[in-house]
């Protein structure tokens, strides 16, 4: 290899900061900090995403979990969405052999009826 290789190998600055790059050929980055930063910026819009997703499914499990503290209970559309909870947003559905269906948010599960009245029911999940 010439020395305009080397040279180039020598020199390479971190895509990050700029830094002069110390340690093998191959190697992008001056440290793990930069490298963290470079990547965590390219998947920053989907990670915002999935933390988004997870927020709000956290947030519909609490309040699912607050209000049915005898693992069935009967609860008005009003009163959910007063709490914040988002219909949209929930893990898994069980469909009954007549039709009927479950949603879940994890274990926490709710049944719409009639008139804006949900049942709320906790399921032992098996892992």
């Amino acid at each position: 290899m010439g020395s305009c290789g080397l040279l180039a190998k020598m020199n390479k600055e971190c895509p990050e900061c700029g830094s002069k790059i110390i340690g093998r050929a191959d190697k992008k980055f001056c440290s793990d900090a930069c490298r963290n930063a470079h990547n965590n910026a390219l998947n920053k819009d989907r990670k915002n995403l999935v933390r988004n997703i997870n927020n709000r499914l956290r947030k519909n499990y609490r309040i699912l979990e607050t209000l049915n503290t005898k693992d069935k209970t009967k609860v008005t559309k009003e009163r959910l969405l007063r709490m914040g909870f988002n219909f949209k947003f929930f893990t898994g559905q069980y469909i009954t052999k007549t039709g009927t269906i479950y949603y879940y948010v994890y274990d926490q599960g709710y049944l719409p009826l009639e008139k804006d009245w949900y049942l709320l029911v906790k399921t032992e999940l098996q892992l």
